[in-house]
């Protein structure tokens, strides 16, 4: 089959073996998928993965045990767990030991014409959402995440960092809560998109000693942890979306004296997500900024690491 294949480097292949389909998992023949700024971060040596790159994406069930799933579209949770471990018995499938992640971490992943993953990770999508609006869906759980974290008052002063793609999803989800929220970036056109649905955006030298309970930092780059730190109130919660490659440097004296709370947040709910796209309560097709077939996929990835670039899709037929 044709794939996007990461060996430490980027390479097109037309004859990667089609993927065996172990009991339990349904072999999913791909439609549509996102490059995201983890696929570009393992580019540089995130979690040394290598194998098919690519976790968010949505396609249609070709084959597995229940006929049930046989041709329904579908998108996928990207955790495999176990399910018999210590861990899995609490409910942390996420945070499995033996878990692999789909296109991130000892599993193929999404950007080639067949997938596989377990029956248990799937989600039927509703027909009155469009391929190009499923293929959100792991993003936008992941936005979700939060509110399973932290509970936001409406009350509460609230900044995102970064507007990149999943910074404009996060401001999304959270300016439903009601809370008085600012989302913090570098590029007018992608805080305008916010702006048309309300939300109060701004550059960032547009900020002027302004501190709040809760901040979310997505910037993707090190130097967002120390901005958004000097965003907070004493006692405030830093939400830390962002992955990086390697170390970062953090004085974090400073976060004990004003008893800061960190809380690593990562994969999130995907029915939730669902609802919030059928009822069209998000907007996303205003994030897409390119589509590629598969066959153009290294041109699509150039465009991903491209200053500015929104969510880069890549269609498999």
């Amino acid at each position: 089959m044709r794939a996007l294949l990461y060996n430490g480097q980027l390479r097109w292949t037309d004859d990667y073996p089609l993927p065996a389909v172990p009991p339990g998992e349904a072999l999913i023949r791909v439609r549509l998928a996102g490059i995201c700024n983890t696929d570009l971060e393992i580019m540089r040596g995130y979690m040394g993965f290598q194998g098919v790159l690519g976790h968010e994406f949505v396609g249609v069930v070709e084959a597995c045990a229940e006929e049930t799933w046989i041709g329904q579209r579908v998108v996928g949770e990207i955790n495999c767990y176990c399910g018999a471990c210590a861990t899995c018995a609490q409910g942390n499938f996420t945070h499995c030991p033996q878990r692999t992640t789909l296109g991130i971490s000892q599993r193929d992943g999404a950007l080639a014409e067949y997938t596989t993953l377990p029956l248990r990770n799937l989600h039927p999508v509703p027909a009155e959402i469009s391929d190009e609006g499923a293929v959100f869906v792991e993003p936008l759980a992941a936005a979700l995440e939060i509110l399973e974290q932290v509970h936001l008052r409406p009350t509460e002063r609230v900044i995102v960092l970064g507007d990149g793609k999943l910074g404009l999803l996060v401001a999304q989800v959270l300016s439903l809560t009601g809370c008085d929220l600012t989302c913090v970036g570098h590029h007018p056109g992608k805080l305008d998109i916010l702006r048309q649905h309300g939300i109060d955006a701004r550059l960032s030298a547009e900020l002027s000693g302004e501190r709040a309970d809760c901040v979310v930092e997505c910037t993707g780059v090190p130097a967002g942890l120390e901005m958004a730190v000097s965003l907070l109130r004493p006692r405030g919660r830093l939400i830390l979306k962002s992955t990086y490659h390697g170390q970062v440097n953090a004085n974090v004296t400073g976060w004990v004296v004003d008893e800061l709370t960190l809380i690593g947040s990562r994969c999130g709910p995907f029915a939730p997500a669902l609802r919030l796209l059928a009822r069209g309560l998000v907007d996303v097709r205003s994030l897409i900024d390119s589509i590629y077939s598969l066959d153009d996929g290294l041109a699509a990835f150039q465009r991903a690491a491209s200053p500015g670039a929104l969510k880069v899709l890549v269609r498999m037929t």
